[in-house]
């Protein structure tokens, strides 16, 4: 029997010769139902996503970015539905990690003939994400890149604003891995890393894998444009636990206290300044189609 088939795509996102091309490549696969969804920004996706779910959706094509993954993942972890992934964002931070190409009748192709895997998502206040998460220098900064500025600069939004975040304040913090004090003092940037990979090819995570059932933890005590070179120096030539201004470990569960409130972000998407953070992983929490 042929497979019911969903697209939920964001509408503002590029990608190949467009969603009318994507509707050309599905409808020349064996496609029983196929349930189309568009909507105008990522947030908007989840309820989409749940009624393809209710609909009997087999299989869930993803049109955007990180940000539109992630919110279609926090609605699928569990649910043992494949999602393929189309990746129409800025970054696609999590489609290039899993060697997922912008060609878009191979990422189709994929979607429909690869094969299917379970990988980890983290999950940090309640909410799953694929990539990464964090508080301080980089929720700032994605704050900062969103919006206009994003879409009208891609890449180059985030550089313009990471030099402008460089000089933010050091934030005492306390965090604990699994139940043990790991870190207490003055820090500029708490991460969690789902993948290893971040923009412009750099490792912020050398060991990350996203079915290790492990969640990869950063602190980072940089201030300033030269200890934040240099941390960026090391993660682009070496290992960044190599930096003295970074330290790394893993855990399955992580909680964090800040002294004042804190941006935190989620695959590029910021949330509302928080004094409490609390993350763990869920293990193969999400089907993927992957090459």
């Amino acid at each position: 029997m042929s497979p019911t088939v969903a697209v939920i795509a964001h509408r503002k996102k590029t990608l190949g010769a467009g969603l009318d091309r994507l509707r050309v490549l599905v409808s020349e696969q064996d496609v029983g139902r196929l349930l189309w969804y568009e909507v105008p920004k990522s947030r908007k996706a989840p309820k989409k996503v749940r009624r393809a779910l209710k609909e009997g959706a087999e299989l869930v094509f993803v049109w955007g970015g990180d940000g539109m993954v992630q919110r279609c993942a926090d609605v699928m972890s569990g649910s043992g539905v494949p999602m393929a992934i189309l990746p129409a964002g800025t970054a696609n931070l999590f489609a290039a990690n899993l060697e997922i190409p912008t060609d878009l009748d191979e990422a189709v192709r994929i979607g429909f003939h690869g094969r299917r895997e379970p990988l980890d998502l983290g999950v940090l206040n309640g909410e799953h994400f694929a990539v990464m998460a964090g508080a301080g220098f980089e929720a700032d900064m994605i704050a900062d890149s969103s919006g206009d500025a994003k879409e009208r600069l891609g890449r180059l939004s985030y550089v313009k604003a990471a030099a402008r975040h460089v000089g933010g304040p050091l934030v005492p913090m306390k965090i604990k891995i699994d139940g043990a004090t790991w870190f207490e003092g003055e820090a500029s940037c708490l991460l969690f890393g789902n993948v290893g990979t971040i923009a412009g090819g750099i490792e912020a995570f050398d060991d990350a894998r996203p079915d290790d059932g492990w969640l990869e933890v950063g602190v980072s005590t940089a201030q300033g444009p030269v200890q934040w070179a240099r941390v960026i120096g090391r993660m682009a030539t070496g290992r960044s636990e190599d930096s003295p201004f970074v330290r790394v470990t893993r855990a399955r569960k992580v909680s964090a206290r800040f002294e004042k409130p804190m941006m935190y972000e989620l695959d590029g998407g910021e949330r509302e300044p928080v004094t409490r953070l609390k993350a763990t992983v869920a293990p193969g929490a999400l089907t993927v189609c992957r090459p």
